[in-house]
């Protein structure tokens, strides 16, 4: 017959673990899987936090964002998490937000219509207003929320021809 199998460094044969240690170890593995898991609740109410104060901001608004001093486009944000988005060209496109917690801080992600991918993008809101950064090839692109835009978002009805 062959000796129990027991763990590097123990004298206690596997399966014979002390009570108290059993009773630690649920709790503890309780603990850890909440704390790690995207969906554990200090998590989730993060992303509930993060995307109530995102729609207490834009909803309602036009936002105009630059690029490097440049204009770069402008999103009008609706009711429901609903958004239309341009390149200021007279094209735009609908789509949805929702909210998540990011590795390195509050994320917007988008769903367009015109795209087969979702683009998270870390946020923050601060005296010059909303900022926005995804990551990407290459350098990350950030933009910053033009308060005196001087234009208006247009958007163009949908191009007929032959």
């Amino acid at each position: 017959m062959s000796a129990p199998l027991r763990p590097l460094g123990s004298q206690q044969p596997l399966g014979h673990r002390s009570a108290m240690s059993r009773a630690l170890s649920l709790p503890l593995a309780v603990l850890l899987i909440g704390l790690i898991s995207p969906t554990s609740g200090a998590l989730a109410a993060d992303g509930a936090q993060n995307g109530a104060r995102f729609d207490s901001y834009t909803r309602g608004k036009t936002l105009f964002f630059d690029w490097q001093g440049q204009p770069y486009g402008a999103e009008r944000y609706l009711p429901g998490r609903r958004v239309i988005w341009s390149f200021l060209d007279g094209r735009c496109v609908a789509g949805t937000w929702y909210s998540q917690p990011g590795e390195t801080g509050p994320e917007i992600c988008f769903a367009y219509e015109d795209q087969g991918s979702v683009q998270c993008w870390r946020y923050g809101i601060d005296e010059g207003g909303l900022h926005v950064t995804i990551e990407r090839d290459g350098p990350p692109l950030t933009l910053t929320e033009n308060t005196t835009p001087g234009q208006e978002m247009v958007c163009l009805g949908p191009e007929v021809g032959v």
